[in-house]
């Protein structure tokens, strides 16, 4: 699919026929046809020129960079977290903003509208630099009565900066959430932080808020489910990610 994206396209094609709630996108499939692109189909065509392989490509190259653009663009700023509340999971919501909608489908794989959940995600500090392990130990903390504002659920996960999967560790730990909250230890005054870091910490109280962490780069992603309108308002943002001294062992 990476070497011939739209030739996998193609083949795609044919298992989600333009009828029904689709035919509104028969306009889009016309526009694939004028190109060879069809359902089931070899692509490129074999008849194609060089000058037009060259346009696909050039074609290819440019989206690739509009949704690299979007992706950035996407969500608000916050503490370092670009936090979207204007995310739409469905056709209608999308109104044919293809930029919008692939640039959902590469950062978040079947998204969920903003009502029904927020996916704030940082791969940087409160300084603007980037999150790595083997640089600097981490914390963020959340406020007395500051926690995720969800009428669900809300969730921290890890994830590895260089292969995007989940980090393998000691204690098969790769994410807090609001579950767990009765495992965690909060602070005197009713906070909560958790321990960002590669190596677990040597106080056990620190210990149970590990959220263990590669070393090397790393990005974290939040889900709140069913958000309530702090979140969608903006009067709720994310707090930053402190960077602290590597703690050294033994």
């Amino acid at each position: 699919a990476k070497e011939n994206p739209l030739g996998y396209l193609a083949f795609l094609l044919q298992f989600a026929p333009a009828t029904g709630r689709a035919a509104v996108e028969q306009p889009l499939r016309e526009k694939f046809a004028s190109i060879g692109l069809e359902a089931g189909k070899s692509f490129p065509p074999a008849d194609a020129s060089d000058a037009e392989l060259a346009a696909i490509d050039q074609g290819v190259k440019a989206a690739r960079a509009d949704i690299a653009k979007a992706i950035k663009t996407m969500g608000k700023i916050e503490n370092g977290w670009s936090v979207a509340t204007d995310v739409q999971g469905n056709r209608a919501g999308y109104n044919g903003d293809w930029g919008l909608r692939a640039a959902v489908a590469v950062t978040g794989l079947l998204a969920n509208d903003t009502a029904e959940a927020v996916y704030p995600i940082t791969n940087i500090d409160i300084d603007h630099n980037k999150l790595d392990g083997s640089k600097s130990d981490y914390s963020i903390t959340f406020k007395p009565g500051e926690l995720p504002p969800a009428h669900a659920f809300w969730s921290v996960t890890m994830y590895d900066g260089k292969t995007q999967h989940l980090v393998a560790n000691p204690i098969d730990r790769y994410l807090i959430n609001s579950p767990m909250l009765p495992e965690l230890t909060k602070n005197a005054d009713g906070s909560l932080t958790l321990y960002i870091q590669k190596d677990a910490p040597t106080d056990p109280a620190k210990k149970a808020n590990w959220l263990p962490a590669p070393d090397g780069p790393f990005y974290l992603a939040m889900r709140i489910y069913w958000p309530k309108q702090a979140v969608l308002d903006g009067d709720w943002q994310p707090p930053g990610i402190i960077p602290h001294a590597i703690t050294q062992k033994g």
